[in-house]
């Protein structure tokens, strides 16, 4: 049996791990992935982690990604921030993103709309329906006084303090951490006004987007703010994505079909990329 007693040891016991996957780690490369989606070719995988609870992912993607989200247990909640990745000022915006649509509830064809009236994501494919864009993520003292806790390194730790790192790898600072929206944790607005957790739709539950524009994709996998547990019990969420233009010039295609204030979106961000192609 190797031994970790000396720097030998430990070196060689290191480098055995080398290869192997768990339930709780990102792949490198993507295209090691061992279950692609059924139709997606792992050489077209740019993205592959699984991300425990309690903690928090983030990656540029190119535009034409087609990303996608699963649930394994029915208890992930995954808070979502987008920025631009060419022009990170320009980020989601969650209050156009419920506004300009005129639905507050997150489901397929949904856009997910920057501060600038542009579509960074669409929503394209979602077998869940339990969403929410009213309530952002958790904070440092919501979590303090609910779990004990909040820090990055707690056994419950807060959205907004794991999305400030997460911004910070890509030179971004707290100010540019806006509020989210959130995956598989339902939220509905009562006639009183009143918001009230509907949960998770169970387990094995997806939903997917694809990007209009290159975006730093942040993710913090913790509790919702409305959970109703007193205990912090976030189950794991993994997090795919894949090359698929076609489906983004399908998108693009079809949104004459849609309503004005989404072509109008989506006319945005054609023209953003235009002018800045080479």
């Amino acid at each position: 049996m190797t031994t970790t007693a000396n720097t030998a040891g430990a070196r060689e016991h290191a480098r055995a791990q080398a290869g192997t996957i768990t339930d709780s780690m990102p792949v490198v490369p993507a295209t090691r992935w061992p279950n692609p989606p059924a139709g997606v070719d792992a050489a077209a995988l740019t993205w592959a982690e699984t991300v425990p609870g309690g903690r928090y992912t983030v990656k540029v993607l190119a535009r034409g990604t087609r990303l996608r989200l699963r649930d394994v247990t029915g208890t992930a909640c995954a808070h979502v921030l987008l920025w631009r990745a060419d022009a990170p000022w320009e980020r989601l915006n969650v209050a156009d993103t419920v506004k300009v649509p005129w639905q507050a509830y997150l489901g397929a064809g949904h856009p997910l709309l920057s501060d600038q009236g542009r579509v960074l994501a669409t929503v394209v494919a979602d077998d869940s329906g339990h969403h929410d864009a009213l309530c952002g993520t958790t904070t440092l003292a919501g979590n303090t006084a609910k779990y004990g806790g909040g820090q990055v390194h707690s056994d419950s730790p807060a959205g907004r303090e794991m999305f400030t790192l997460a911004a910070a790898k890509h030179g971004l600072t707290p100010a540019d951490v806006a509020p989210s929206v959130s995956f598989f944790h339902g939220v509905v607005v009562e006639s009183d006004g009143t918001l009230t957790s509907k949960g998770s739709a169970g387990l094995d539950k997806t939903v997917e987007l694809i990007l209009h524009l290159p975006c730093i994709v942040a993710i913090a996998n913790t509790a919702h703010p409305l959970d109703p547990s007193p205990t912090f019990d976030t189950g794991p969420l993994e997090v795919l994505a894949w090359r698929a233009p076609s489906d983004l010039d399908t998108l693009t295609l079809d949104a004459a079909d849609r309503d004005p204030e989404y072509q109008r979106a989506v006319a945005n961000s054609e023209d953003a990329f235009a002018a800045a192609a080479l």
